[in-house]
């Protein structure tokens, strides 16, 4: 049988950040409610001009940069922050990527599990055409509203995943356990903005599916605990996952991993979790990432077990194997930068960016132009969303992306404030969307 799986994968997310360290002082809560309780130091924020379309265009540029894009048949975007109840927003990106107009497009939408949905599906049309390759995307913007107790678990992001036969990250295997249970933890409806959820509640639910996914797993594949050298979680936050790995440790009679097991067990897997936040469909995919660039172990040959989990609710337990010479194909650079260069927000400023007017009424509005990579939401006119590429020599030189750039990057070094968590004097300057200009 040939073998399926992730050829080549990259992350974006928002240039703005908002310390938890500032929202606590400006909510009047202890700091390490969000920093310990959560697990949580950081959460990226959006600004006017970007939104699920421009950030997988960024991670999705990145991650094709050599491929020949009339090879790819199909692209599946995952979200649950959809900008239209009809168009999918992958149409939307297939003109800023300038796909082969011969592919198929599809958008895909279980709460934050619809990415492991869409990989499965993609997976088994691989199988039977091993030529063909497949463009994947988790989207998200985690919006939960202002002062309410879901705020410091937002954050956004995107991942861009190339799916291929004989691929060049990880091998996905075939066996997979899944547990499905019609629930009510979190929920948007269509006239809402910011979700509704029941924390409690989706927390139990999660657990629950981790276990009931985790034993049809193993009947299925016959693998036991000890048969994964690595695990990777749905992050809604970092301090659920490592609670997720107490748990499945307990089902399998084992002693309950201490805090400092489950650092050396989990911690690569959530690094960048940790100061992006919350994305949603493309949570657990970043942790994947996360754990490729920060292991400082050659993984090659490893089997992960997967943990995808979906409100509403939908679970499901796979696995993979880390294929040799993985470290040749990673992005760590441009992850690099992409955290690094980030602007800090005061919380006026977070604020002003989340209750950003957009019009409702079919009248123009062209909106300020802040930090959105290669490419922005120019406007909004007659209910259409208008986006641009901003590619040019000097925003190149920004992102790293140059011609002939080759993908084996120098090793990831860290700066104190992205492990830490704090916040450097330099990341200021930001534009706030009182410069929109609106015409009616």
């Amino acid at each position: 049988m040939v073998k399926v799986g992730i050829d080549a994968a990259a992350f974006f997310s928002s240039q703005y950040y908002l310390d938890l360290r500032t929202l606590a002082e400006a909510r009047g809560a202890e700091v390490d409610k969000f920093y310990v309780g959560l697990g949580q130091h950081k959460m990226a924020v959006s600004p006017p001009d970007e939104d699920i379309v421009t950030l997988a265009a960024n991670a999705a540029q990145q991650v094709l940069q050599g491929i020949d894009l009339t090879s790819i048949s199909m692209l599946l975007f995952a979200t649950e922050s959809g900008i239209d109840q009809s168009k999918a927003a992958g149409l939307f990106l297939h003109h800023l990527l300038k796909l082969s107009p011969h592919c198929r497009i599809l958008e895909l939408k279980q709460a934050c599990y619809s990415a492991t949905g869409g990989l499965a599906l993609a997976l088994a049309m691989i199988s039977q055409h091993p030529e063909q390759k497949i463009l994947l995307i988790a989207s998200d913007i985690a919006r939960y509203g202002l002062n309410t107790s879901g705020e410091s678990s937002q954050g956004g992001g995107a991942v861009a995943m190339l799916l291929s036969a004989n691929p060049r990250l990880v091998a996905i295997e075939p066996e997979s356990g899944v547990y499905a249970e019609d629930a009510m933890d979190f929920w948007r409806p269509n006239y809402r903005n910011e979700a509704l959820v029941d924390g409690k509640h989706s927390i139990d639910l999660y657990l629950k599916a981790l276990r009931e996914a985790w034993l049809d797993y193993q009947t299925k594949s016959q693998r036991k605990y000890s048969d994964h050298q690595h695990f990777i979680y749905h992050i809604p936050f970092p301090r659920l996952a490592e609670k997720a790995h107490q748990k499945l440790a307990l089902i399998n009679g084992l002693q309950r991993p201490s805090n400092d097991e489950l650092e050396e067990l989990l911690g690569y897997t959530l690094r960048y979790g940790k100061v992006v936040g919350n994305c949603y469909t493309a949570a657990l995919y970043l942790g994947l990432i996360s754990l490729l660039e920060h292991h400082p172990s050659d993984l090659s040959g490893k089997r992960i077990g997967f943990y995808s989990y979906g409100s509403g609710c939908i679970g499901e337990f796979f696995s993979g194997i880390v294929q040799a010479d993985y470290e040749k194909h990673l992005h760590t650079h441009y992850h690099h930068q992409i955290i690094e260069n980030r602007k800090g927000l005061t919380a006026g400023e977070y604020e002003e960016f989340y209750n950003f007017p957009y019009p409702i009424d079919g009248s123009t509005l062209n909106l300020p132009q802040n930090e959105t990579g290669q490419f922005r939401l120019a406007s909004i006119s007659q209910h259409k969303r208008i986006y641009k590429s901003i590619a040019g020599p000097a925003n190149n030189a920004r992102w790293g992306i140059a011609k002939g750039e080759n993908s084996e990057i120098a090793p990831f070094a860290a700066s104190p404030e992205f492990i830490s968590g704090r916040r450097s004097n330099s990341e200021r300057g930001v534009k706030t969307p009182d410069k929109a200009d609106k015409k009616s």
